[in-house]
């Protein structure tokens, strides 16, 4: 998972960045390196809204429990 989340962005920066240094002055090596850095960057992104969904409904069901404790005690939970 972290091979994924983190490797294989670094992975794609890295040729990405290598192919616009060695491809400059041509046009479709740059325009490649180019593409490869846009795609580390979606892939980053799609792995951190994935954590940021994951979190979310972490936080919905620690509120959902909260709630169901308040309708048995008549309190919240931390509550005096």
């Amino acid at each position: 998972m972290i091979g994924v989340r983190y490797g294989l962005p670094a992975l794609l920066t890295a040729a990405g960045l290598v192919l616009i240094v060695v491809g400059h002055g041509r046009t479709f090596a740059a325009g490649t390196g180019v593409v490869l850095l846009g795609s580390a960057l979606m892939v980053w992104l799609v792995n951190w809204l994935f954590r940021l969904s994951i979190q979310s409904n972490a936080e919905r069901e620690r509120e959902e429990q909260a709630r169901e404790y308040y309708a048995r005690h008549g309190r919240w939970p931390g509550e005096k």
